[in-house]
């Protein structure tokens, strides 16, 4: 049955443009996110989309502004393709990275690691929407209110999932 998941050309023209597959920016993590979905909705219960280097210490805004283009339409088409399909109700969908920001420059054209404000984004799967869940400083720097341990954060994804993070 593996083979059978990975032939998205079998996808209509419609779904592939949805993703993105048409257009040679946002083709390849066009195809990781269309392939999420036909993983997940063949029973598939872990599956990561991985897109390239946003580590930017430097250029941040031209590389950035890049790296958005490439992501933003395959994401909201697999957003919109999961709920279309009644995927969205049972898939949680995280968006994170592996540190926030600092909210000041680093260099003339980068920042740094942040480990004290720190932003993901998740929906389906029982999400609460919308919903906001603490803030930073007036800075951006450091969690003031609701701050979250990562074991609470992991817990709170595991429920997510369906599994109890006490049991693991």
């Amino acid at each position: 049955e593996a083979p059978e998941a990975f032939e998205v050309e079998k996808e209509s023209a419609a779904t592939q443009k949805l993703y993105g597959l048409d257009d040679p920016v946002t083709r390849d993590f066009g195809w990781q996110c269309l392939l999420a979905r036909r993983l997940s909705e063949r029973g598939v219960r872990m599956v990561q989309c991985y897109h390239s280097y946003w580590d930017q210490h430097s250029e941040l805004v031209k590389l950035h502004t890049k790296l958005a283009r490439e992501v933003d339409k395959p994401i909201a088409g697999l957003l919109k393709d999961l709920k279309s399909r009644g995927l969205l109700e049972d898939t949680l969908v995280v968006w994170a990275g592996e540190f926030g920001r600092t909210p000041w420059a680093q260099g003339a054209d980068g920042r740094d690691h942040n480990p004290y404000g720190y932003t993901i984004w998740m929906a389906g799967a029982g999400v609460k929407k919308p919903f906001i869940y603490g803030a930073t400083d007036e800075f951006g720097y450091h969690a003031v209110e609701n701050r979250m341990h990562i074991h609470d954060l992991h817990a709170t994804i595991l429920h997510l999932m369906g599994l109890d993070h006490l049991k693991l």
